[in-house]
């Protein structure tokens, strides 16, 4: 796996906002989660579409006009190991709730649904964004590079925490202000203990506020929220982790200096 920021210093040379469409982020989950939440898990699905991206087949579920949201990602992955990955659609759940615990505001509402009788996940449809692999293809870069460049390493971070072995072009989302949206952890939350992005290496920095909540989440509140969501052992591989984390970042900032990898 080549590092996301390697490609996009590789491919992105100029800035075409008319792309980007208008000024405006596209999180109108922020502040509203519990709104979204409840609209997902009740509301009318009038249809659902194929989509041209994503192994793991999701669809593209279809609201009535004029309610909340426009559309959700549907999945019907049943836990179990699919093409030598482990795949589950409570893991696409327990990204979203583990992302609420640490206020990341990346992952957008994702709840249980019953869809024909099987359960599924139901993740609300981000208008107005492009991916990745679209970014490259236009040559487009961030006008903020700081900016992007925080919540690149709070992706790493947060893919290292759950054990996303398949953080690709696809999964990754920009919205007209350039913010990121993370979608797919289908493949997360397994047994093991290995980073998908090394310490020092890829994730070489990240900002103290995410960091600290990071070291301080407790483990009875991560039973509660997914406990139910994730296979035995899984919990226990998290914070194991998480710990790993904790500990190389700390070392790398004696390397090098707290200001250099723990930035504001």
């Amino acid at each position: 796996m080549r590092p996301i920021l390697a490609i996009l210093l590789s491919a992105l040379v100029s800035l075409q906002p008319a792309a980007l469409q208008e000024s405006t982020s596209s999180k109108v989950w922020i502040g509203r989660y519990a709104e979204f939440e409840q609209f997902l898990r009740t509301a009318e699905i009038v249809d659902t579409v194929g989509t041209p991206v994503g192994i793991t087949s999701p669809r593209h579920a279809l609201f009535k006009p004029g309610v909340l949201a426009a559309g959700a990602a549907l999945k019907t992955i049943r836990p179990g190991s699919y093409n030598g990955y482990w795949e589950s659609y409570k893991s696409e759940i327990a990204a979203y709730r583990l992302d609420r615990l640490l206020e990341l505001d990346m992952v957008p509402p994702t709840v249980e649904r019953d869809y024909y009788g099987a359960p599924a996940s139901l993740q609300l449809w981000i208008e107005h964004t492009i991916m990745l692999k679209e970014v490259k293809a236009k040559q487009l870069t961030p006008p903020d590079a700081a900016k992007w460049n925080r919540q690149l390493h709070r992706v790493y971070l947060f893919d290292d925490l759950v054990a996303n072995v398949d953080e690709n072009e696809g999964n990754l989302l920009f919205d007209p202000e350039w913010n990121f949206v993370k979608i797919d952890h289908s493949r997360a939350f397994t047994t093991t203990t290995a980073l998908p992005f090394a310490i020092g290496k890829t994730l070489a920095q990240i900002d103290r506020p995410l960091f600290d909540r990071m070291k301080r989440l407790d483990r009875a509140a991560a039973e509660r929220e997914i406990g139910s969501l994730v296979e035995a052992g899984c919990l226990d591989a998290l914070f194991a982790r998480r710990d790993a984390i904790v500990t190389a970042l700390e070392q790398l900032a004696r390397q090098k200096g707290a200001a250099g990898v723990f930035v504001p």
